[in-house]
């Protein structure tokens, strides 16, 4: 175990690289079925993905257009020519034997997130650049042999490469969190992190504090969560100073990541460009655009984080209740539209969200397909005018994250409805405060013991079988004492 001592002398240089799954129908240069999920191995295929004698790719307008949207999203300027490469190297999942991607003319050119962290900075990221590419098949290996699977074969991407601008773990995971965020809300991708729709490739060096120059990088591959991003940079950033405190040299290499363990591994020395032998790609033309064509691609953009954030700061919500918000575009819509009812309104839905659904990527609730925004806002509505209690009205709220059904039916069937009606609540006070097993109880009220009315209140709630308004039933009991 490092001493935080030693660990202080060193500073941490991360970049990442970020492969984004575009959100169009077919593959980049197919037909074929962009959506390999549930799909029987190699049923999602073409032989223009294989690279069969004859086939010639034809490039898929709309990734150009999500690659537009990226762009916009990311703060950065769109290449009015780009030009596509092909990166040769074997492997079982390459069929063709190289990968179409961008390696001298990429499409998306600089750029800058800014990602904010829950003690209120921003870690500011230059985009170096971001191209499309393909990707390649999958492979699963057994003991004495390995399965492929080319079903996310010819799969279009974009690339985000990063500048090497972050230099915390938690500014790692703050990045990728936000990336995601800023390429969900765009519609670039669906963002299923769970089945590869954005992956991290983080790579991490360590060098004295006020080196001038980087140490030797480690790349971690395929990283597909927050948590990973974070927990992976912690673990490299030990390792690579319990190595260079030892005496040993840092290895340019390609690490892979188990959660199970929180360990990183080596998987095999890192390439350079030269070895993959680029070569423009004869069969694809440039991609060349006018202005007035990136303006049209990016003419009906979606609202994106910022803008929701603008939007809440009127209603002062912490920021991890906006991070659980900024999970989803629904929930982030709902409080919106609730804004237009009322603040309060929006602020409550915010926070039954927030409790709901979490902060981070391994913690959000299953949520119904059928997503009905005004029902929520209806409920919120139920809990201002006290007909349903605050546990009564959680209890309902989850149950709308699931089920096609209103508030007030939900509430109906569970008998959650509060009673407000004052004849009625009174009825409760006065068998409460006539028991005589409540006698005590009511003496040192009057004898200035307010702690007892608390009691007397739960009593009530009891009477009532919890339908009671609580706040109606003090003012009653507080009433009724004083006379």
């Amino acid at each position: 175990m490092i001493s935080p001592e030693i660990l202080d002398k060193y500073d941490m240089t991360i970049g990442i690289e970020c492969h984004v799954q575009l959100a169009t129908i077919s593959k980049l240069f197919s037909g074929a079925d962009n959506d390999a999920n549930n799909k029987a191995p190699n049923d999602a295929t073409s032989p223009i993905d294989f690279g069969l004698p004859g086939m010639l790719p034809v490039l898929n307008h709309q990734a150009i257009v999500l690659a537009a949207k990226a762009g916009k999203a990311l703060n950065a300027e769109i290449a009015h020519v780009s030009r596509f490469d092909r990166k040769h190297y074997f492997y079982p999942d390459l069929p063709k034997g190289y990968q179409i991607s961008q390696m001298y003319q990429p499409i998306i050119l600089g750029g800058l997130v800014e990602a904010p962290m829950l003690d209120g900075s921003t870690v500011a990221v230059r985009i170096h650049h971001a191209h499309i590419e393909e990707d390649a098949g999958k492979l699963t290996h057994y003991s004495d042999f390995s399965l492929v699977d080319l079903n996310r074969a010819g799969t279009p991407l974009i690339e985000i490469v990063s500048e090497p601008d972050i230099h915390s773990a938690a500014g790692a995971k703050a990045y990728a969190t936000e990336l995601h965020r800023l390429m969900t809300f765009a519609g670039v991708t669906y963002g299923d992190l769970y089945h590869g729709n954005m992956r991290f490739d983080v790579n991490i060096s360590v060098a004295l504090k006020g080196a001038t120059e980087l140490g030797t990088r480690a790349e971690v591959k395929n990283l597909n969560s927050f948590r990973s991003v974070e927990k992976a940079a912690e673990y490299e950033f030990t390792r690579q100073i319990e190595r260079i405190e030892k005496g040993e040299k840092i290895v340019q290499e390609t690490r892979g990541w188990d959660d199970a363990s929180g360990k990183t591994s080596s998987q095999r020395s890192k390439e350079d460009a030269q070895d993959y032998r680029y070569m423009p790609d004869a069969d694809i033309p440039p991609v060349v655009l006018s202005d007035e064509d990136i303006a049209a691609m990016q003419a009906d953009m979606p609202k994106l984080p910022a803008f929701y954030r603008e939007k809440w700061s009127t209603i002062g919500l912490d920021p991890s209740v906006i991070n659980a918000l900024l999970n989803e575009v629904k929930y982030a819509d709902t409080v919106i539209l609730a804004q237009e009812k009322s603040d309060d309104i929006a602020k409550v839905i915010a926070h039954w969200f927030a409790s709901a659904v979490g902060q981070d990527d391994e913690q959000s609730a299953v949520i119904s397909s059928e997503f009905f925004p005004e029902r929520f806002i209806e409920l919120a509505e139920m809990f201002k005018k006290n007909e349903v209690s605050s546990t009564a009205a959680k209890q309902v709220f989850n149950e709308l994250l699931t089920a096609n059904k209103d508030p007030r039916v939900i509430a109906e069937e569970k008998n959650l409805l509060q009673v407000s009606e004052e004849s009625a609540i009174q009825a409760f006070v006065d068998a409460v405060l006539d028991d005589p097993v409540n006698a005590q109880s009511v003496a040192d009220i009057q004898a200035g013991q307010e702690k007892a009315i608390g009691f007397l209140v739960g009593q009530v709630m009891k009477q009532s079988a919890g339908k009671a308004n609580p706040g109606l039933a003090q003012q009653l009991i507080r009433k009724r004492l004083e006379q």
